[in-house]
């Protein structure tokens, strides 16, 4: 696995529509003077009209313009400002149904904001009214309200349609709300791809990229683990995630204090736990993390518990590689671990760069292997 993409993998990318490589580099076209994301959906150019450049910045200093099609100087894939909007009235007052005449009277077309919920949240808007008005009703049933007035506060004309969306959510009677529980999720995006984010009460349980293969998997398991059911809903933790990952990518922040709620098993919480502990613009290999775990033998044991992990990023998975001192698996893609390595070497490089003698022009690999003087790349 190499660092750094050599213009046949940067052109082999481009075209297909790959999320993969967002944030990692930007395809200019000198034929058209523009420039796209390399998942734009514009035609391919032939290899000899394209340049590549790490940033939109770099191409716009170049002479190029953005492409109107994928529009690289906004974040992928960011919810529409009229989206925004009608969430927050949602949001507001689950008692609301906004219906196509609703919408039409707000300018926004009803046909639009189905396809844009199908599209990232694969569930209908009505379907997401729904789930909302239940997650509300849910809650009120925890504080103790009787069923059927939550039933009624929240928009139901009767019992009976409120049972009937109560159990096909949550997979039984309203009656036994008390033994389940909710996570609540919300979409938000990011300089590398849009990503969820699920909360309980007690914290994040999960925080991964949408495009992630196992992520269906991941939601099964966590509603198994904790008896519990997701839906779109109002979290303070949820909040707070946002804006710290917000100053994160802007590198103004290298600890997250966001509470989490991670169930595993004791071998899995004690390899979280060490990978929490990897300062921020550092990297461990699999070797010295089963050591630092206290089983020294258990390389595959410790590399399949980072696998499991469901909280990217604050929960530093990132940040191990492997005993040769290449970049190995990351479910989130190979080039969005080496964005956020970069990211995090770059900002200990601006702080360190008159002691350390490095700069952020020099390949991660030799970052790596500057700082560990050679340990990192063997174990």
């Amino acid at each position: 696995m190499q660092s750094k993409l050599t213009f046949q993998d940067k052109y082999d990318a481009i075209g297909k529509q790959s999320k993969l490589y967002e944030g990692v580099f930007i395809t200019a076209v000198k034929t058209t003077g523009i420039f796209c994301r390399p998942s734009c959906r514009a035609r391919k150019p032939m290899p000899e009209n394209v340049l590549f450049f790490d940033t939109a910045k770099e191409a716009i200093q170049h002479g190029f313009r953005p492409c109107k099609i994928c529009k690289p100087m906004e974040k992928m894939d960011e919810t529409p400002n009229y989206i925004k909007s009608v969430m927050e009235k949602l949001y507001e007052n689950p008692f609301l149904r906004i219906k196509d005449i609703d919408l039409q009277e707000r300018g926004v077309e009803p046909n639009q904001i189905r396809r844009w919920f199908k599209k990232h949240h694969n569930i209908t808007f009505q379907a997401y009214q729904r789930m909302l008005r239940i997650n509300s009703a849910f809650n009120d049933i925890k504080r103790g309200e009787t069923i059927t007035s939550s039933a009624f506060s929240n928009g139901y004309s009767s019992l009976s349609g409120f049972n009937d969306s109560y159990r096909s959510i949550f997979g039984g009677p309203a009656s036994e709300s008390k033994h389940k529980t909710t996570i609540n999720i919300a979409r938000f995006t990011t300089p590398i791809g849009p990503m969820f984010a699920c909360a309980t009460e007690q914290g994040i349980c999960l925080l991964e990229f949408t495009d992630r293969k196992m992520l269906e998997t991941e939601f099964k398991d966590l509603c198994k683990r904790l008896n519990a059911v997701i839906l779109p809903g109002e979290n303070d933790h949820l909040g707070q995630v946002q804006s710290e990952l917000s100053e994160y990518f802007a590198g103004e922040r290298r600890l997250f204090t966001v509470a989490l709620h991670t169930p595993g098993t004791g071998f899995q919480q004690s390899v979280w736990k060490v990978l929490q502990e990897i300062p921020y613009g550092e990297t461990r290999t699999y070797k010295q993390q089963a050591i630092a775990v206290g089983n020294p033998n258990g390389v595959r044991a410790v590399a399949s518990a980072n696998g499991s992990n469901r909280v990217a990023i604050i929960i530093p998975c990132h940040r191990v590689i492997g005993s040769n001192g290449q970049l190995t698996g990351y479910g989130g893609g190979i080039y969005r671990k080496k964005w956020l390595l970069d990211l995090e070497a770059r900002n200990n490089n601006s702080q360190h760069s008159i002691q350390r003698g490095i700069t952020s022009n020099i390949p991660l690999n030799a970052v790596l292997e500057h700082r560990s003087g050679g340990r990192h790349a063997h174990s």
